[in-house]
């Protein structure tokens, strides 16, 4: 395709709070958009995008999601890695398939979707690849080790990398959200670290413990992904992780 065809960018979890708001986003800045989640889209997905309903964490899945894409496109300009999957127990009750559920989805899926997304971003002459990682990465609480060490190593993993594909011109970056209102946030409020008797008092006290007063919103976490997949904006970052969290982890917790 000529330089002048429009970009490509892959979100998987498409269909999640994030997911929904960086597909919208990408959408209207004018990029084609192939979302990827396990469950379906609903009404709204671009209408010359292309959306594949499909498990991230089975790798026979994955392969067959980047065979559908190769069909759609020639070239992607960018991956978001956005899907993922939480187990909200303590650590004692958390099983070997629990953990390795986790594992799967939320960090060997960007090592096998990387693999297999490379040839297309290397077509185009290079890219951006943007891991959905997590403040829990860097700071976290009881009763989500698993998911925890999962996005610590997406961390780690982002950085790696960014080193093996800089030759490409393909730049690799991490994104670490706080406390964003999603569905998932919502699921996990009854593990025991935010106070309240039911979810609207639980998010209203989640949201005083951030700097800024409030819990995040999709759109906002979109912007920061955009802003990385954007050439023009981020050229000169790679290997990076950019908190996007109201300034929670700015905060002493002795405070």
């Amino acid at each position: 395709m000529t330089t002048s065809s429009p970009p490509y960018v892959l979100i998987t979890g498409a269909a999640g709070g994030i997911g929904r708001a960086t597909v919208a986003l990408f959408a209207e800045k004018g990029w084609r958009v192939i979302g990827v989640d396990r469950k379906d889209f609903g009404a709204g997905f671009p209408s010359d995008g292309l959306f594949i309903r499909a498990d991230i964490s089975r790798a026979e899945e994955l392969e067959a999601i980047f065979e559908k894409a190769q069909a759609f496109t020639d070239h992607l300009d960018a991956l978001v890695n956005n899907a993922a999957v939480q187990i909200a127990k303590p650590l004692l009750e958390t099983t070997v398939e629990e953990w390795d559920a986790v594992m799967a989805a939320n960090l060997r899926s960007v090592f096998l979707g990387v693999k297999l997304a490379y040839p297309l971003l290397k077509a185009r002459g290079g890219g951006a690849i943007i891991n959905v990682s997590s403040v829990h990465a860097i700071q976290t609480s009881a009763n989500i080790a698993a998911y925890a060490a999962s996005k610590g190593g997406l961390l780690a993993l982002t950085r790696a990398m960014a080193i093996e594909f800089a030759p490409d011109n393909i730049r690799v970056n991490a994104i670490l959200p706080g406390a964003v209102d999603t569905p998932m946030l919502r699921a996990g409020l009854g593990r025991g670290h935010v106070e309240g008797a039911d979810i609207h008092q639980r998010l209203e006290n989640l949201a005083r413990k951030t700097v800024n007063g409030r819990v995040g919103r999709p759109e906002e976490i979109a912007h920061a992904i955009y802003f990385l997949a954007d050439n023009e904006q981020s050229s000169f970052m790679t290997g990076q992780a950019l908190v996007v969290d109201g300034g929670a982890t700015a905060r002493l917790s002795t405070e």
